[in-house]
Order: structure tokens, then C-alpha cells, then sequence
């Protein structure tokens, strides 16, 4: 039995749950009573069209939003995310599509950047940067992923779309996450550098890390995840095991051309 097949067993299991999440921006309702229960190991996806409140809802998730309305619960414990870096304690990583990455950084400075080791030189307060640890920390970090690199102090600059993807969840899991969201990681990737994230993907559940995986591309959606969360003007419409639908059920609940499906109880 997978990692993720165990995690699901039993409530006292659940590793985040929004319950009734709602924001508005003004007049405008951004999302609406939003459910949603995230198991240790387990790879979900928000589906919608744009304006669905998927950017909404995992800025939130994130700490970059905070709802009007609703309460999270993290590992059974009600918590506020105020901001990225609590929710960051917690073991949320969030990595956005623009990935924030230093282009004229290596690998291993991009993958440690803001939390760089350090060694002392020449006596007390003199601290150098501790290049040695960097690099054979970002391997290690990697060789984890089972993402190989001609070398890890390689500049971002000269790396394709997919490793440059592969360097930032790096850097997410270098905290140990619990819970990694990817904001559409596939967009603008040719088809083999598409596949190469999904394997990174598949390497997070492996080790038991949650994922959220953003996409509009269902094809991608399908081939990785166990779970699908359909958003259609900020509310949820479907919570489908991957395995139990199908594509043109998918689109029906995100086009409002079918009534909602909510397949999976334990969502409440």
C-alpha cells in the first residue's frame, strides 16, 4: 500500500482542511464557502477557468491572503496564516509560476538563498559564506528528487524550463515541507520537460509531502493526481477521485453543464 493510501486512513489523518473559506476584493467575491481536505502524501488538483478563485484560494493556503470568512485547520489545529513565513513554519511551500529564482545565481545559491550556511574565518564575526556545505547540500537535495545537474554551480541563467522548476522545488522541500503547492509548473514546458515535473511531482507523494498541483492542462492533472477539486465562480463543485471520473466530467463541472458533484465525503 502506497504512503499516501496509509495517510488517508482514519480523520485524526487530515493534514490541512479549510472549511466555509470565503474572500471578497470589494464588491467582487473572490471565493465562496470553499471546502477542501488535504491528506498527508496525497496529490490534489484545483481545476476551474480563470476567475474560478484557484490564485485566490492557494494565496491563502500560502499566508498571502487572509479569508473573510472560514476557519484552517492544520495537523487538527486551528491556525491563522497572517502571513507567507507562518505558514511557512507550519511546512507550507508555495512555489509560484514565476518561480523567483536569481538567474545570475547557481543552483546551489538559488536552492539556499536567504538562508545561506556560514563558517567562521579568521576569529569571531567573520563569517564566509560555507560554499562545501552548499553545494553538497543542493546535491543531496536533488539526487532526493532524482534530478541530475552537470553541476550545481551551474547559473539559473543557463538552464532549461524544466530545471529551472527542479532548482525551485528544491529549494521548497530544502525546509522539509509538509505541503508543497505549484502554481501551474508545466506552463510554457516542452512535452519531455512537462513529464519531468511530473516525475518531481510523483518523488514529493513518494516521500509523503502533500501537493497542490495547478493546471489547465487536465491530460497532466489526470496522469498525476489522486484527487481533483473543481472551482467554478469561487465555489467548489466537484471533489473526485482521479481514479472514478473522467475528463469530460471534469469539464462539465468546471463550464457549470452537469450539477455538482461532491464524490468524496470525508470533504464534509
Amino acid at each position: 500500500m502506497e504512503k499516501s493510501q496509509i495517510a488517508r486512513q482514519g480523520e485524526d489523518k487530515v493534514l490541512m482542511e479549510l472549511r466555509g473559506i470565503s474572500k471578497r476584493f470589494g464588491g467582487v467575491v473572490a471565493l465562496s464557502q470553499v471546502q477542501l481536505v488535504i491528506y498527508p502524501g496525497e496529490v490534489i488538483s484545483l481545476v476551474g477557468d480563470n476567475g474560478a478563485g484557484k490564485s485566490t484560494l492557494i494565496k491563502i493556503i500560502a499566508g498571502a491572503y487572509q479569508p473573510d470568512e472560514g476557519e484552517i485547520r492544520f495537523e487538527g489545529h486551528r491556525v491563522r496564516l497572517r502571513t507567507p513565513r507562518v505558514a511557512k513554519t507550519l511546512g507550507i511551500e508555495t512555489v509560484y509560476q514565476d518561480l523567483a529564482l536569481v538567474d545570475t545565481l547557481d543552483v546551489a545559491g538559488n536552492i539556499f538563498l536567504g538562508r545561506e550556511p556560514t563558517r567562521l574565518r579568521l576569529g569571531p564575526g567573520l563569517h564566509i559564506l560555507d560554499k562545501c556545505r552548499m553545494e553538497q547540500d543542493a546535491e543531496a537535495i536533488l539526487h532526493r528528487l532524482g534530478i541530475r545537474f552537470a553541476s550545481v554551480r551551474n547559473k539559473v541563467e543557463q538552464l532549461s524550463g524544466g530545471q529551472r522548476q527542479a532548482v525551485a522545488v528544491g529549494r521548497a522541500i530544502f525546509s522539509e515541507p509538509k505541503l508543497v503547492v505549484l502554481d501551474e509548473p508545466t506552463a510554457a514546458l516542452a512535452v519531455r520537460e512537462v513529464e519531468h515535473v511530473l516525475e518531481l511531482i510523483r518523488s514529493l507523494r513518494a516521500e509523503g509531502i502533500a501537493v497542490i498541483f495547478i493546471s489547465h492542462t487536465l491530460q497532466e492533472v489526470f496522469a498525476v493526481t489522486d484527487r481533483i477539486i473543481v472551482l467554478r465562480k469561487g465555489k467548489t463543485v466537484g471533489n473526485l477521485s482521479t481514479k472514478e471520473t473522467s475528463i469530460d466530467e471534469v469539464v462539465k463541472l468546471m463550464v457549470g453543464q452537469e450539477r455538482s458533484l461532491v464524490a468524496d465525503n470525508r470533504a464534509g
